[in-house]
Parts: C-alpha cells; sequence; structure tokens
C-alpha cells in the first residue's frame, strides 16, 4: 500500500463532511504507522476540530513517528480552533503528505513551512486532481470571494422544462429528484426567478430520505417585488436565509412599504443595478460572496438560466434529460436571444454522464 492508497482513503473520509463544512473545505485525515492505519477523522463541521486533530486523537500514542495524510494543507494560523500544525508537532509525526496546498493566498504554504522548519517532511500531489475537484467550491470561493455557481435542469428529450401551460411535474423520476435534493444539501444557496415562484409556487428545501439535510438560503429574482406575500416560500421557516433580489430602480412608495414590511419578518432584500433591463448577475454574485456564500445552485427558469450564461457566471451544470418528448410547444431550457453561429455556443468540458433509472444527467463544467 503507498500514498495513494492512504490518500484515497483520507478524501473519502473527507466526503463525509460535504454539506456541512461551509465556509470551511472538506478535509479528510489518516494517520498510518508502520503500513497500518492507526487512526482516522474528518472535518465535520465549521467550528469543529479540523480533519487532522480528529486523526491524532483518533491514533493516540501511535501517531509518534508516524506519517499523517491529510487531503489539504495543515493550517498554521488561530481561526475558530487552533492551529494543525501545533497538533502535529506535539504528537510527534514525522511525514506529512498533503495533497494540495492551502490556496487562501494569506497563508499559502505557511503551514508546510513552519512544519518543515521544524524536521517534519512534507510532500504535496497526492491525488492532486482529486482532492480539488472535491473542494472546487472552497478553492473558487477563497481566491475570488464570489459563488461557485451551478445551473441544475431537467428536460426532455426535445428541450422542454415545462408544457406550454407551465407544467412541469415530474420531467424527472424519483431517484434524479431525490439527487437534486442532495445538490440542496451540498449548497449554501439555491436561486430561482419570480417566473418561477408564481408558477410552481416551490418550498426550495432540503427533503432527503431517512437524512435531516441542510437547507439552502432561497434566493428569488424578482425586479419590482411582485411575490405574494402568501408564497409558500416567504412562509416556511426553514432554519435559512430568504433572499428577494430587485432592481434598484424599481422600488416606488408602495413597493418600499412592502419591502419594509418583508424585512419586518427577517425577509433579506438585495438591491441590484440592471444590465440589459435584466438584474446584473456578475454584480449579483460579488454581492452574495460577500456576505459569505461561497456556493449557489441555480434551478431555473428558462430566462434566469439563459441570463446566467450569457453574464458568464455558471462553473458547473447538471442537465437531466428524460425519456420524454413532448413534440411541439413548451418551456425550452433556455429562453432569450442566442448567437446566430454554432460556433459562439458555450463549450462544456470533463463531462461526465450518470444514469438515474431511465433519466440520464449530464455533468459539466463551463470553466
Amino acid at each position: 500500500m503507498d500514498d495513494t492508497f492512504f490518500m484515497k482513503m483520507a478524501l473519502d473520509l473527507a466526503e463525509k463532511g460535504r454539506g456541512f463544512t461551509s465556509p470551511n473545505p472538506m478535509v479528510g485525515a489518516v494517520v498510518v504507522k508502520d503500513g497500518k492505519v492507526a487512526g482516522k477523522g474528518y472535518h465535520e463541521a465549521a467550528g469543529k476540530p479540523h480533519a487532522e486533530v480528529n486523526a491524532i486523537d483518533d491514533a493516540k500514542a501511535c501517531a509518534s513517528g508516524a506519517t499523517l495524510y491529510v487531503t489539504l494543507e495543515p493550517c498554521n494560523h488561530f481561526g475558530k480552533t487552533p492551529p494543525c500544525t501545533e497538533k502535529i508537532l506535539e504528537s510527534g509525526i514525522k511525514r506529512v503528505v498533503a495533497a494540495v496546498r492551502d490556496p487562501n493566498p494569506d497563508v499559502k504554504g505557511d503551514g508546510a513551512e513552519f512544519l518543515r522548519s521544524k524536521g517534519v517532511e512534507v510532500i504535496f500531489g497526492i491525488c492532486e486532481r482529486e482532492a480539488k475537484r472535491q473542494n472546487e467550491v472552497f478553492l473558487k470561493y477563497i481566491k475570488t470571494k464570489r459563488p461557485f455557481v451551478t445551473v441544475k435542469c431537467a428536460s426532455t428529450l426535445d428541450g422542454k422544462i415545462a408544457t406550454k401551460t407551465g407544467d412541469s411535474k415530474w420531467v424527472t423520476g424519483e431517484e434524479a429528484r431525490q439527487f437534486v435534493h442532495r445538490l440542496r444539501h451540498f449548497t449554501d444557496a439555491i436561486m430561482v426567478g419570480i417566473d418561477t415562484v408564481k408558477r410552481d409556487d416551490p418550498k426550495l428545501t432540503t427533503r432527503l430520505d431517512g437524512i435531516t439535510g441542510r437547507n439552502p438560503a432561497r434566493i428569488i429574482l424578482d425586479s419590482r417585488l411582485s411575490i405574494s406575500e402568501d408564497a409558500i416560500v416567504l412562509q416556511r421557516n426553514s432554519g435559512s436565509d430568504t433572499i428577494i433580489v430587485v432592481t434598484d430602480s424599481a422600488l416606488d412608495a408602495a413597493l418600499l412599504r412592502k419591502k419594509a414590511k418583508f424585512e419586518e419578518k427577517g425577509i433579506k432584500i438585495i438591491e441590484s443595478p440592471t444590465k440589459g433591463n435584466l438584474i446584473d448577475l456578475d454584480f449579483l454574485m460579488g454581492r452574495l460572496g460577500s456576505i459569505g456564500i461561497t456556493s449557489l445552485l441555480i434551478e431555473g427558469g428558462s430566462r434566469v438560466i439563459a441570463s446566467a450564461f450569457s453574464a458568464g457566471i455558471v462553473d458547473k451544470i447538471f442537465f437531466f434529460f428524460a425519456p420524454k418528448i413532448l413534440g411541439g410547444d413548451g418551456v425550452t431550457i433556455c429562453s432569450g436571444p442566442g448567437p446566430a453561429l454554432m460556433s459562439d455556443s458555450i463549450p462544456v468540458k470533463d463531462v461526465n454522464i450518470h444514469r438515474f433509472g431511465d433519466d440520464i444527467m449530464i455533468e459539466g463544467y463551463i470553466r
């Protein structure tokens, strides 16, 4: 068993924290001595001990002289918890194998250099690609202070997300819909347009079989604050924020009174400038990042999805296709002006295909 074997074990451990660690990264750690696992741990939630601490505590005295495998460079600064480098030195660990360096520009390399100065061997690069993919949200946010943006949609084979009457229940089957709820659990915020709210009156919460999932913040694009006060999304106490985004030029006296009434109920209102008569999504991403939203799942509708691609804010897609054909009019995935030439279409890279029952999902990256 080599370094790769134990790092993959650490990556599997890190995955257990998905959905609970934001704004921190997912991290797993394994202590190995004489070729055998002596301790394991992962970062369970923001504010709780880091993976290295849990793994070393699990190993106890066996950590002395051992190798620590960790998916991210150990921290060397005080945050909500003490620096992991101090724990490593106290334990007597002699070798640290890390998948990737800490991308935080304020601390990058600091943990490794500190450990090396104390005689601990530190190497990087084992399973680096897998570790970066696992923490793609954290890696983007820590560098840009903007959320990692994913677009999800469910379509018939002829590209329709709803019928001409707006009916969309259900395009895909239960397995695919359960996966979408896992995506919500993994994500800080979910965003839809006001047309989706008016048509579907959605809950925008996480509903998982046998698991208490984390509800994302609900973000509604509603330029003129036209949402009904009776909308379900405004009634449910989900434990997360509800945010309505309006245009900064739309609030007349009546809407200002409505805004104040919403804010009294704890609903947050964000004012945004416009671009092309629509909410400026590029501006909005900076604003959402500034309030600590590290990841965003866009679920619709068709104009919002088209606007997101047009604004260049999308990082990743999950496109579901059900084995159904409407064979006529309906609501398309993207609605609005598009390019004149196929050569100007948006390329999707690093594509993976998954199957949920009879439904097919395409996963890919925009940039």
